[in-house]
């Protein structure tokens, strides 16, 4: 079943002949990328768009990982800091960062002689709370994976079958996501969440998330690794390198690290999206 979701995959592209793909770096729209390469060439492009909610280190892998592919790939500025829609962080926050997101991208799809601008949204988002999802479907742009029904985890199958070396990638959303709905994001509080979850990479820690409340840190890991990581952390240390970065106090979530958390609030309030 998988291969022939990779086999509609590919003749979703055959079709569309030319694409330009919204491409962060992340497992999924890398996966996208990478098809449409294999299908398109040179008729595919992959545009990356950079701004302070997306990592420095992500955006550098995104660089890799394009060049690794062979695809053409392009930096754009997009400036959602600019909308006050956005920096307030209502719960359809995603909403406006992806519209200017497709604002930037489908001018420049339509001026380089792309018909079609396509995403990395996979099957299981649209069980999530996603309003950038219409926001996407608004403007024009097609979710193959989606389309087929591609789910997180055949995009790791897929990456996998197809010899991607970080086909097990942990999930990297933008970094105003670590805000609860209602708070103000700022540039100074993108930055301070950003280095301090690359301080607890370079910990040996991958999957995991610094959520950001006022002046509190709250740290999240697996479940299965909070023991460890207080038996072996240098607590001490970690809280001074964290305060160092502007936050007040430092705390773990002892419930562990689960994605998409801060929305659920509002998940099952009728709000899911769909391609329909």
């Amino acid at each position: 079943m998988l291969t022939d979701k990779l086999t509609q995959l590919k003749t979703i592209f055959t079709e569309m002949e030319r694409a330009l793909i919204a491409y962060s770096g992340g497992i999924d729209s890398t996966l996208v990328a990478k098809v449409a390469y294999d299908v398109l060439g040179d008729r595919a492009l992959a545009v990356t768009a950079v701004s302070p909610s997306l990592l420095p280190e992500e955006l550098e892998d995104a660089k890799v990982q394009a060049a690794t592919i062979g695809i053409a790939h392009e930096l754009v500025n997009t400036h959602e800091m600019d909308n006050p829609n956005y920096t307030s962080n209502p719960v359809n926050r995603c909403y406006f960062c992806k519209s200017e997101l497709h604002d930037t991208l489908k001018p420049l799809a339509l001026k380089q002689g792309y018909p079609y601008v396509v995403d990395g949204v996979n099957a299981d988002d649209l069980q999530d709370y996603r309003p950038g999802i219409q926001a996407a479907k608004e403007r024009g742009a097609r979710s193959p994976l989606a389309e087929v029904g591609i789910t997180k985890l055949e995009v790791r199958q897929l990456s996998q079958g197809l010899g991607l070396p970080w086909w097990d990638k942990p999930a990297q959303p933008c970094l105003s996501s670590r805000f609860p709905y209602g708070e103000a994001i700022t540039v100074e509080k993108l930055q301070r969440v950003g280095r301090a979850e690359i301080y607890l990479r370079n910990l040996g820690y991958h999957n995991l998330r610094v959520r950001s409340q006022g002046d509190t840190a709250r740290i999240e890991l697996p479940p299965e690794q909070i023991k460890e990581f207080v038996a072996t952390t240098d607590l001490n240390q970690l809280v001074a390198k964290l305060q160092a970065l502007g936050f007040i106090y430092v705390t773990l979530d002892l419930e562990g690290y689960r994605s998409g958390k801060l929305n659920q609030e509002i998940v099952g309030k009728n709000v899911a999206n769909t391609l329909s």
